[in-house]
């Protein structure tokens, strides 16, 4: 045989809990502390100041939540605005590089 066996979810031990960077948990967070500074902070009793006050951190669960394919939701947006911002138009440089045209 002589094949090396590389296990599927090898790049988890490089993650926090096999899920999380520390840029995801310095985001969930700081957005966590934020939320519950505004609840101490906000008139919670009417519904609208409960929600405004946990808005940053459900926000923050949301961009750091993981999905398949990708590591989260921000990679998903950051990606995506990175596909939509740059050249959409590739140039071929492969054997037919030359459109047709002969050389002289």
């Amino acid at each position: 045989m002589g094949g090396y066996l590389i296990p599927a979810n090898s790049k988890k031990s490089m993650l926090i809990f096999g899920v999380f960077n520390h840029f995801d948990l310095y985001l969930i967070g700081g957005s966590l502390i934020v939320s519950f500074l505004l609840l101490m902070i906000l008139p919670i009793d009417e519904l609208g100041w409960g929600l405004l006050a946990i808005t940053p951190g459900v926000i923050g669960a949301f961009l750091v939540f993981p999905v398949p394919n990708y590591h989260n939701i921000i990679t998903v947006i950051m990606e995506g605005y990175r596909f939509y911002t740059s050249r959409q138009k590739y140039i071929w440089k492969g054997w037919c590089f030359n459109h047709g045209e002969d050389k002289k």
